[in-house]
């Protein structure tokens, strides 16, 4: 089994784990794996900002009725994630599906020989009793539009990945992945000054930059929010409550240093639904309690970051 718990490589630098399952589900009904309404379960941790764009689109596009979704516990023990009923955990459930303790069982269910680590999300397949995929970034794009012959009528046609954005979509998404949303994982997991510094410092330069494309444009892209914004938002919601402190990405806040970024923040978070997939006890007690290597006396934070609730923006139109 691989070592669930060491993140930093001999280095003292973080490397993401490449995702393993990354097929497709698509509108065509003879594709190996074709839309189909109660067929797919989504498996998540609400603290786990991957997981939590899967959530994001599945709440955006009206796939709640369509697509299940099993909810592990926060913390991430040495068998990895667990499930937990709602009873001892409020907001994690237990396994409907496969009836698995871990999300470990659900890997190997799929793939017998499957040794690298057991990330979430992960897309199941309830009829061929496999794994989909487990890349959040492909997920999001098939919730985007793979299902649009299924949902409600107003969910039809929403799309968070236009064409005439895509190239535009691809580039932010690229820096923003490399220095933000992973940046704070290679910044707060470094076990050595220099590669702490190699990766703390280009994340806050991203930062700026996105600062200063907030400063002109009301989203990433303009006045339309993309799955730019979605996978932005589920990294800023975590940074002053978690990263900030725990993972020592700390030469500014949020709430004080970037006020573009917390107007924008404040307005995503603002949008109809998006409030129900954040669940900050989750987040916080995850990586407070999980990642005893930083945090062996596993104390939380009591902070939740700034309040996203108030002051109240409406977005300029519709914004998808």
């Amino acid at each position: 089994m691989s070592n669930i718990t060491k993140w930093d490589s001999k280095d003292g630098e973080f490397r993401r784990q490449v995702s393993s399952f990354r097929s497709f589900v698509e509108a065509d009904p003879s594709a190996e794996f074709p839309a189909e309404a109660g067929r797919y379960h989504l498996y998540v941790s609400l603290a786990c900002p991957w997981a939590h764009r899967t959530l994001i689109v599945r709440k955006l596009k009206g796939l709640e009725s369509v697509i299940g979704v099993s909810v592990v516990h926060y913390l991430l023990g040495p068998n990895g994630w667990k499930f937990a009923s709602p009873e001892d955990v409020p907001g994690a459930t237990l396994d409907t599906v496969n009836g698995a303790e871990y999300i470990r069982d659900i890997y190997l269910k799929a793939e017998p020989e499957y040794s690298a680590r057991y990330t979430v999300p992960v897309l199941w397949d309830k009829k061929k009793n496999t794994i989909v995929s487990n890349e959040s970034s492909e997920i999001i794009r098939m919730f985007n539009t793979a299902f649009d012959g299924i949902v409600d009528p107003e969910y039809r046609g929403i799309t968070f990945y236009p064409e005439d954005l895509r190239k535009n979509i691809d580039e932010i998404n690229e820096w923003i992945y490399d220095t933000i949303n992973n940046g704070v994982y290679k910044t707060g997991f470094a076990t050595a000054q220099e590669a702490y510094e190699k990766h703390c410092v280009p994340l806050f330069e991203s930062l700026e930059r996105v600062e200063k494309i907030l400063s002109e444009n009301e989203f990433l892209l303009g006045s339309r929010m993309t799955e730019a914004d979605i996978r932005l938002f589920t990294t800023i919601v975590r940074f002053d409550p978690v990263y900030h402190g725990h993972f020592k990405c700390n030469l500014k806040q949020i709430a004080t240093g970037y006020p573009n970024i917390l107007r924008w923040a404040r307005e995503f978070y603002q949008l109809p639904g998006i409030k129900d997939t954040v669940n900050m006890e989750h987040i916080k007690k995850h990586y407070y309690m999980s990642h005893t290597q930083i945090n062996p006396t596993q104390v939380v934070s009591l902070s939740n970051g700034p309040d996203l609730e108030s002051p109240s923006i409406k977005p300029a139109s519709r914004p998808y």
